[in-house]
């Protein structure tokens, strides 16, 4: 059996990345979108990500598992030592570490590149329900995020409202 390896993202791994996020769209409210973008969408989302940040895949025997990349942070100039990161996991392949690896990787990559601070922001529940709990939350806070705010009620999904929440983990020295 071969250990999980993380890699660069390719275009022709979108089929199988949208199948990844095809379930927390229509199965849950960590994804705000509505409904489930074309493989085609999916494609160029990968490729615009490509042009500047990282887009990493954990893959085990042949399988992928997972994808973590970065974008841009609010998206004007004295925005860029910061990025947004956004992470996936297949919905069976959770406590195997793959979620650490993946940011493990995207940190070191986005150090080199110079970016200083990182942000996720993330849906959080009013209450937890079958489509959200804390978890995403959790999983952010053992890797060193902390939570820095909280916007209330502002996304609807499943004919309920959430919260949303951001984290934030420095990882480099503003001089």
């Amino acid at each position: 059996m071969q250990e999980a390896i993380i890699r660069s993202a390719t275009v022709n791994d979108a089929e199988r990345l949208l199948e990844i996020y095809s379930y927390y769209v229509t199965d849950t409210a960590i994804s705000w979108e509505y409904d489930v973008p074309s493989v085609e969408e999916f494609r160029g989302r990968i490729e615009d990500v490509l042009k500047k940040y990282p887009y990493l895949v954990v893959e085990e025997n042949g399988v992928i598992y997972g994808y973590a990349y970065a974008h841009p942070f609010v998206g004007r100039a004295a925005y860029d030592h910061s990025c947004e990161l956004t992470i996936y996991l297949d919905k069976d392949a959770k406590g195997r570490g793959y979620g650490r690896k993946l940011y493990d990787a995207l940190e070191a990559q986005l150090k080199e590149m110079g970016i200083l601070n990182m942000y996720s922001c993330i849906g959080d529940p009013v209450e937890e329900d079958e489509y959200l709990t804390r978890n995403s939350e959790l999983f952010h806070q053992h890797l060193g995020f902390t939570k820095v705010g909280t916007f209330y009620k502002c996304g609807y999904k499943f004919g309920r409202w959430y919260n949303m929440i951001w984290m934030e983990k420095i990882i480099g020295e503003h001089r």
